[in-house]
């Protein structure tokens, strides 16, 4: 155990590359022989063997002739690797239980094509790429995720068996990688809205008194509020509307901690919150999130969604 810690604390001596692009020089590409260069070698010296025991000059010919093969497809696979340039790239929020995609950037700066190289992070899926000569490429490769907060996947193995597969040369580039991975959403009904409820800190509403002004009504508006008045000249062509007021009291929906269960566990009450965003949203409703130690105030669209759900993915990190 002692001896594998020291070989891991060797290979990992670079830790975390800060310094970027991540340059693959000749003290990070690592080779070895795959279980087929084995079997070639070990061929070579049954061969060998035969040619001395016979005298075959022939034998002898083919045997060093085939060794050279083996040296020169060495050295194509160091080099299939050797000067690559690493650069990682954004990595869009997920929910727990999906695959997240880190994006990596891969450039050849050689006029010589790198061919079937690949990449993977632990022990998850691989991804192949060839990269023409003088150009630069790009892929995501998966990494499956299983619990919220951010994720750094940690290193790359970016390898290669090219050109015959006798030898495989790897390196473990470390660039800065993070994902921001959501709560897993519970599907679950929407909460009733409370006009009354203010979480503390959050701006006090109105009420109904100011009126603002009409817009078309929603699925899940209040037929209280429809405009009948104003639709009632019309009504069979002019779409519903309703009436909206400053207050906003009976268009937006408070998502507190509160409302979640308080005999259920951290995971599953931030779960529940996650799926009341995804609800809300898909519904275009204005909602504000109340959780211990952060509040959301009201709005709607795509940036107040991942505003709330990263809120959920750190709380108490």
């Amino acid at each position: 155990m002692r001896l594998r810690e020291r070989l891991e604390q060797w290979l990992f001596r670079f830790g975390r590359d800060e310094r970027l692009p991540v340059v693959l020089t000749q003290r990070r590409v690592f080779i070895l022989p795959t279980r087929a260069g084995l079997l070639y070698g070990i061929v070579l010296c049954v061969m060998q063997v035969g040619a001395i025991n016979y005298n075959l000059s022939l034998g002898h010919a083919l045997v060093f002739l085939l060794a050279g093969l083996g040296f020169v497809a060495m050295v194509h696979t160091f080099r299939n690797l050797l000067g690559l340039r690493v650069m990682p790239g954004k990595a869009d929020p997920v929910f727990a239980g999906e695959d997240a995609f880190f994006v990596i950037h891969v450039e050849n700066t050689l006029r010589q094509p790198r061919r079937a190289l690949e990449l993977a992070i632990a022990n998850n899926s691989e991804v192949s790429l060839d990269i023409p000569p003088d150009e630069h490429a790009s892929v995501a490769i998966p990494f499956a995720t299983t619990r919220r907060g951010r994720l750094d996947p940690g290193r790359i193995t970016l390898a290669s068996r090219y050109p015959l597969g006798l030898f495989r040369a790897w390196s473990y580039p470390h660039p800065p990688l993070s994902c921001l991975v959501f709560p897993k959403p519970l599907e679950t009904p929407l909460p009733l809205p409370s006009p009354g409820l203010k979480p503390a800190g959050s701006r006090g509403l109105s009420g109904q008194e100011d009126f603002s002004g009409l817009r078309e009504r929603q699925p899940n508006d209040s037929p209280r509020h429809i405009a009948w008045k104003a639709v009632a000249h019309d009504i069979e062509h002019r779409p519903l509307l309703v009436k909206q007021f400053d207050g906003g009291a009976a268009e937006e929906l408070w998502l507190d901690w509160k409302m979640t269960p308080s005999a259920s566990d951290t995971e599953t009450r931030l779960s529940l919150l996650a799926g009341w965003i995804v609800a809300a949203e898909r519904e275009h409703r204005r909602y504000g999130l109340n959780i211990p130690g952060r509040i959301v105030a009201p709005d709607a669209g795509p940036a107040h969604r991942n505003t709330c759900l990263e809120a959920l993915a750190l709380h108490g990190n």
